[in-house]
């Protein structure tokens, strides 16, 4: 097992197509949520414990062996808003095509075939984790990092954010980050054994309307 491989799967430079993505943040931003840096670290924190613990818990799941079509279906019933499913189907599909050149794996493939229009992307996460040769745990990590991650990235660009500050509100955030993500890989264990029905499908649905409604907008600067 290479650590030095999470590195890789969870940087932002790893072409996977987040950067086009705010995580709910432009929306949030545009309807006054968040203003600051305060206001950040409450958004991550209720996205950590909602979308990114689901989130997490799929891309444990899948590095963990559980069918992974069957884990696009639970995702789907998990995301009420279309927009959102549209956002993670091509995030799964720019990360698909990352994964397979970085780690070339039968599974990659047979899912790329299944689903040519993109699973999911913390599917693809769990199965690009799986193949390589990290474990559910560590699937479950970088899935929490990215749901916050992303978010503070983009707050810097949409309101000229300190990067300082927004580092700052990713670290304070870390103990948390630790928990949702343990929190996920036990639910994938029970997964494993229980089903789909065991992993956590926690509700968010600011970032549910918000997303319907940043996806009606004429002019955006991110993609969701």
């Amino acid at each position: 097992m290479s650590r030095a491989a999470l590195l890789v799967l969870a940087d932002g430079r790893f072409p996977a197509g987040g950067h086009a993505h705010s995580g709910g943040a432009e929306e949030a931003v545009g309807a006054g949520r968040i203003r600051d840096a305060a206001d950040l670290g409450a958004f991550c924190r209720g996205r950590l414990h909602t979308a990114g613990l689901v989130a997490a818990a799929l891309a444990a799941a899948a590095a963990d062996g559980t069918d992974p079509l069957a884990l696009d279906e639970a995702a789907d019933a998990r995301t009420p808003s279309p927009a959102l499913r549209t956002a993670a189907r091509r995030l799964g599909r720019q990360l698909m095509r990352a994964a397979r050149a970085a780690w070339p794996d039968p599974a990659l493939d047979a899912l790329a075939a299944a689903r040519p229009r993109g699973a999911h992307q913390p599917v693809v996460l769990g199965l690009a984790a799986r193949a390589a040769g990290l474990t559910p745990l560590d699937a479950a990590h970088a899935a929490v990092y990215e749901s916050v991650s992303g978010p503070a990235t983009a707050t810097v660009r949409l309101l000229s954010l300190d990067p300082f500050d927004a580092t700052a509100v990713l670290a304070r955030l870390a103990p948390e980050l630790d928990q949702v993500a343990a929190r996920a890989a036990e639910a994938a264990r029970r997964c494993a054994t229980e089903g789909p029905d065991a992993l956590p499908a926690a509700s968010a649905p600011l970032l549910e309307t918000g997303a319907e409604a940043h996806a009606a907008r004429p002019v955006r600067l991110f993609a969701s």
